[in-house]
């Protein structure tokens, strides 16, 4: 049975087979995570993802993971909070649902994701993880991953992740 746990911590740290950039639509870096990643896998990443000509809304890409400690990154975009109304939470979910997806396509048996689209993008916290947790669950079995980490940014969003994974959410 996979194991899914919310950690704090850097995820250009992790040792785990892949994790996943909270990327824009360019794939070509940006600020918080996405910036970080970029920084730590060093100028290759960026080469790599000029060759993907960018990701949809809801997709995701995946590019070796350079000089960070994970094999593979997969950049996922995340929709911008514009109020619920305009397929925020079924794009939030195609990011988690195509990860995995990856994940059984690169053999990757651990995977950490960040709280895509919550930062600038101000997805609500408690609604992204509940996708995120549910979407995950969903995929899970049929992806090969067998531990899945979500890497929280601040406690707030690691209480979130505690409270939803206790109550078996």
């Amino acid at each position: 049975m996979a194991r899914l746990l919310a950690v704090s911590g850097d995820i250009t740290k992790l040792q785990v087979d892949a994790i996943v950039n909270a990327a824009n639509t360019s794939l070509l870096g940006g600020g918080g995570v996405d910036g970080a990643i970029h920084r730590a896998a060093g100028p290759e990443l960026l080469e790599a993802c000029r060759k993907l000509q960018g990701c949809a809304t809801g997709d995701a890409r995946a590019t070796p993971g350079f000089r960070l400690p994970a094999r593979w990154v997969f950049h996922a975009v995340g929709p911008v909070w514009s109020g619920g109304d305009r397929g925020e939470d079924e794009l939030l979910a195609g990011c988690y649902r195509r990860c995995m997806q990856l994940a059984r396509e690169h053999n990757v048996k651990s995977i950490a994701f960040p709280a895509i689209s919550t930062g600038v993008y101000r997805f609500p916290p408690e609604r992204a993880a509940r996708i995120a947790i549910r979407t995950v669950r969903e995929n899970i079995e049929t992806s090969g991953v067998g531990e899945v980490q979500f890497v929280c940014f601040g406690e707030e969003t690691k209480r979130i992740y505690d409270e939803l994974l206790a109550a078996g959410f």
